[in-house]
């Protein structure tokens, strides 16, 4: 395993994941001269932090990277679409600097609202303004913050502190949860209106790029000050820069650019701007909590597969997760047995949840199922990151039905497919006797076990096919570890599924098949598919 660290991060992070497994081979090529795009060539991990960019021309050379970790929240500068095309998981550490980033935006207003850097500057000429340089309290001022994450709630949590009155615009967290934090929610336009000092701390996204704009500007109190640790994409530059020129905006405290560095720049030089070098999340403290969590993370999952924090995967709570993974399993093999008995060119996969398993979030079931139907048909690598844009890409439609009573058992997952030669269907449930089991094909019903080898095949229901099987197989050394018989009556049809200790040889295969009655037999492989632990 290799795994390259491409910026400065906490040493703690280089020790834990030494301490994993020492055969780890971990590169950092700070103070090296060494290209990332050559250093990634070979790895299965690479950590970032700001400067990296990573782009689709570099993922495309780093054909075994499969996880790229960035300390800190933002994953602007990860191109998250290619890295979802190539199956690598991006994951970040949201919330590890949030103190710090909230402890640098209130030393902002508190300079913002006293003059500091005026006053720094008056005395350091050897003046001594004291009346001109009269400041306010920020007690009982509104201080309005876009972005009520964890930086946001950090924010609240000091200005309640000051008693200051807080109000926020945040259209994914519920009044409720806000409330909890003392925070009135507003909308957009009415938070604008409405307070003293304006702080974001948004993600950068296409709703929030630029949202803080002339229009914007225009409809906050004259003498607002604003303080931006959060991106510098979200706030217009140019619009913040003609309304403090107007006088409308007092002042203003940025942590934050676009471009970055910004350069010899008007707005960074003007008076009453207080500028840092994207320092707010920079203390040693809070890198240490990054470097910390980052390395727990990407250890985790490089070990076990666990995608924590992971951007371009839905989140799941633990207890969620427990729960969802033996069906995420089942899923990727139900997928791969109808990859390997069914026809190709797959048209439609109705993927049906019954029970239980209905209420669940099952998107990674969904791209479960995909993966284990497309990993045999695909040079590419296909997991649980790519298989739904895969399908997609080939114009597979996909429907999901959900159903709470509608199984004879409670938690199973239908797995049905069209094809250009046909239609085919499984159905399996995970947990029985402590594993994943078939319990029927195409609507007929047949319980076995889903591991190792398997021999499918279907054949007239006539009396003789068992003992000769029985008898070709032993003539091999061929053991059976299990035998289940489904039959269809009404059409003189039986299916067949034989748990095999050894693999199927392709003569022997030719020799089953030449006996009159089996109409159709295959050897289908499910042992050691796993898509929880093959992220």
């Amino acid at each position: 395993m290799k795994i390259v660290i491409a910026e400065n991060v906490s040493p703690r992070t280089t020790e834990i994941l030494q301490a994993a497994d020492p055969s780890w081979q971990i590169v950092n090529l700070v103070g090296t001269k060494i290209p990332v795009a050559e250093a990634i060539v070979d790895a299965d991990a690479l950590l970032i932090r700001t400067v990296t960019r990573i782009t689709a021309e570099l993922l495309a050379g780093a054909k075994r990277l499969r996880v790229v970790g960035r300390a800190g929240a933002g994953v602007d500068n990860v191109d998250l679409e290619a890295a979802t095309r190539q199956g690598i998981v991006v994951m970040n550490t949201p919330g590890g600097n949030a103190v710090s980033v909230a402890e640098h935006t209130f030393a902002f207003l508190g300079m913002l609202a006293r003059h500091m850097l005026a006053a720094n500057a008056s005395m350091k000429r050897g003046l001594w303004e004291k009346k001109k340089l009269t400041g306010s309290e920020l007690r009982g001022k509104t201080l309005g913050i876009v972005g009520l994450g964890r930086v946001g709630s950090a924010v609240a949590r000091l200005a309640q502190g000051y008693q200051m009155k807080v109000i926020a615009y945040d259209p994914y967290v519920s009044p409720r949860l806000a409330a909890e934090r003392g925070v009135r929610l507003t909308g957009f336009e009415e938070l604008l209106a409405s307070c003293d000092f304006l702080t974001l701390h948004c993600s950068l996204t296409d709703e929030t790029r630029g949202m803080i704009d002339a229009r914007a500007l225009a409809l906050t109190r004259p003498g607002v000050r604003v303080v931006n640790c959060a991106r510098g994409e979200v706030l217009d530059g140019t619009a913040l820069l003609a309304a403090l020129e107007s006088g409308h905006v007092a002042a203003a405290a940025l942590d934050v650019f676009d471009p970055e560095p910004p350069g010899k720049s008007t707005l960074v030089g003007h008076t009453r701007v207080i500028a840092t070098p994207h320092i707010a999340g920079s203390t040693a403290e809070a890198q240490e909590v990054i470097g910390v969590t980052l390395a727990e993370q990407v250890r985790d999952y490089l070990q076990a597969g666990v995608p924590r924090n992971a951007v371009n995967l839905p989140a799941l709570l633990p207890e969620q997760q427990r729960h969802i993974a033996p069906y995420i399993e089942l899923g990727e093999k139900l997928g791969s047995f109808l990859a390997q008995i069914a026809g190709e060119r797959i048209e439609q996969v109705r993927i049906s949840y019954d029970g239980a398993l209905a209420e669940f979030n099952t998107y990674l079931v969904r791209n479960a199922v995909l993966a284990g139907l497309l990993r045999r048909s695909l040079s590419e690598r296909v997991n649980l990151i790519n298989a739904g844009a895969l399908a997609a890409e080939r114009r597979i439609e996909v429907v999901e039905v959900r159903s709470l009573r509608r199984a004879a058992f409670s938690h199973t997952l239908g797995v049905a497919l069209r094809t250009d030669a046909g239609s085919a269907s499984v159905l399996g449930m995970a947990g029985l006797q402590g594993g994943q089991w078939l319990l029927g094909i195409d609507d007929i019903d047949i319980e076995a076990p889903l591991r190792g080898t398997i021999l499918f095949m279907r054949n007239q229901d006539v009396p003789g096919v068992i003992g000769k099987l029985g008898t070709l197989l032993g003539s091999h050394g061929i053991n059976i570890a299990n035998f289940a018989l489904g039959r269809r009556p009404e059409l003189a049809e039986a299916i067949g599924l034989v748990n095999l200790d050894q693999p199927v040889p392709p003569a022997v295969l030719a020799e089953l098949r030449a006996i009159p009655a089996i109409r159709f037999a295959t050897a289908v492989h499910v042992s050691g598919t796993d898509t929880v632990g093959k992220l």
